[in-house]
């Protein structure tokens, strides 16, 4: 079988790449391992996490907050295998639409593991264990990201679970112990935080959310610990003992110092992910990797094998899912002969907690360490109405501007909706915008978005509610 291009993987950068370049003209075929298509995102990632924190936000709020809005309702009870269910639902609508979008491309899909056996051709090994030959005039590497692992831990997915065992657990933890203060971890303690766990989070560093603003995360630590978190920063996990009901486990302060043990019922390892590149037969083809074992790509996707591309969590960049759409139109359009162009520079990322946190561009601490003079306005959710009428005045918005031009670098936001909202900022910046194009820009009322306008105004110390 013969094609213009063969993608092997058919999480986000994977199937919008092949959907791209079958729109551009491309014979195209994919290659999955999975029986379903979506790749971790849509099967054990961001949707099905989603779902649970949206069913679990709905849960505390009906425990906590609607008597205050004059809403009578019981005590709710947990339906935990109804609530997977609704979790799966949702899986399964996702991955049935990827489906559906690639048949109505003409896109050819193989299951199985696909392997680069030369430069233009790929074999796909199905359970079987039979083997299909493509034959292929370009390939690219879209196959994702796995769990890194924690060294001397084993994870069993029952008592010590990844985030796809976090995300499937038959009974809500007495005590769940997190290693990890990232994304992942926070996000998934929030859920069963809210469903009734005692959290406990462990992490390396001396801050949670590496890589995001300083301040944010600061502010946004002191929340959490609010809402019941524990935190045990600049701190490690030496060892976990599983015994028959849950696990004994070792920290010790990342600096050196004594170590104490806590009894848990789970622990969930959320140190990050690796790059999934095993059976590709990259070597082989002579594909280059890098000493984090990431295909090296240059400006236009392509490896050091002509012919052969890379996209997504197998490459540098932040492991995100729409990072990897991105890229694979980006390379779709590339083989088509068009200008494929991602902006790094623009790339929101987003924790879907409650409240939420969302930033795109630079950090303050980036912007130090660059040598870029900025200036900084902020305005907090208590002086916007919407939120204060909604009692959820929680956060603030914070707005970086280059000190000299008034460009916009970098927005950041703590506060219900926050990933909704962050958008703006992204358009802003991909039009090369002001602080003050975004001040003088109407925005509607009463809307919380109206805090990122405040925020703008007041880079210039004129900002009218605070």
């Amino acid at each position: 079988m013969s094609y213009d291009l063969v993608v092997i993987g058919t999480g986000p950068g994977g199937y919008v790449c092949a959907i791209r370049a079958a729109q551009l003209g491309l014979k195209t075929a994919v290659v999955e391992k999975r029986k379903t298509h979506g790749g971790t995102c849509l099967n054990v990632g961001c949707i099905p996490s989603k779902a649970l924190l949206h069913a679990s936000h709905m849960f505390e709020e009906a425990s906590h907050d609607f008597a205050k809005m004059g809403i009578g309702v019981s005590a709710p009870t947990l339906d935990l295998a109804r609530m997977q269910a609704f979790k799966q639902e949702g899986v399964d609508g996702n991955t049935k639409g990827v489906e559906f979008l690639l048949k109505k491309n003409k896109i050819d899909a193989f299951n199985g593991t696909g392997r680069i056996a030369a430069p233009g051709t790929v074999e796909v090994k199905a359970e079987d264990g039979s083997v299909t030959t493509l034959e292929t005039k370009n390939i690219v590497i879209a196959t994702g990201s796995d769990v890194a692992p924690l060294p001397g831990v084993t994870i069993d997915e029952k008592v010590v679970v990844s985030s796809t065992g976090a995300l499937e657990l038959a009974q809500v933890p007495g005590k769940l112990l997190v290693v990890g203060a990232g994304v992942i971890g926070l996000e998934l303690g929030s859920v069963w935080r809210r469903l009734g766990s005692e959290v406990v989070v462990v992490e390396f560093l001396d801050r949670i959310l590496p890589g995001m603003d300083g301040e944010v995360a600061k502010q946004f630590q002191r929340m959490l610990a609010k809402q019941g978190f524990t935190f045990k920063l600049g701190s490690k996990v030496t060892r976990v003992e599983q015994g028959k009901k849950g696990a004994t486990v070792t920290i010790e302060p990342a600096a050196g110092g004594e170590d104490e043990t806590l009894e848990v019922d789970v622990v969930l390892v959320a140190i990050g992910r690796v790059p999934y590149t095993n059976g590709l037969g990259l070597a082989e083809a002579g594909v280059e990797t890098d000493n984090r074992g990431r295909v090296v790509v240059d400006g236009h996707f392509r490896t050091s094998v002509p012919g052969i591309y890379a996209i997504g969590d197998v490459i540098a960049g932040p492991m995100l899912a729409h990072k990897a759409e991105d890229e694979g139109v980006a390379v779709a359009e590339i083989l088509a002969g068009k200008a494929g162009h991602v902006n790094y520079d623009v790339i929101p990322g987003v924790v879907y907690t409650f409240p939420e946190v969302a930033a795109v561009g630079k950090t303050e601490e980036e912007l130090k360490e660059a040598g870029i003079a900025y200036t900084v306005g902020k305005f907090p959710f208590t002086a916007n109405g919407r939120a204060k009428v909604n009692q959820q005045a929680e956060g603030f918005v914070k707005v970086i501007a280059d000190a000299k031009t008034d460009r916009v670098l970098g927005v950041h936001i703590v506060g219900a909706e926050a990933g909704e909202m962050i958008h703006e900022a992204a358009v802003l910046m991909e039009f090369g915008g002001s602080s003050e194009d975004l001040a003088r820009t109407c925005h509607a009322h009463p809307t919380r978005s109206e805090a990122v306008k405040e925020a703008a105004l007041a880079v210039e110390k004129r900002a009218i509610h605070m």
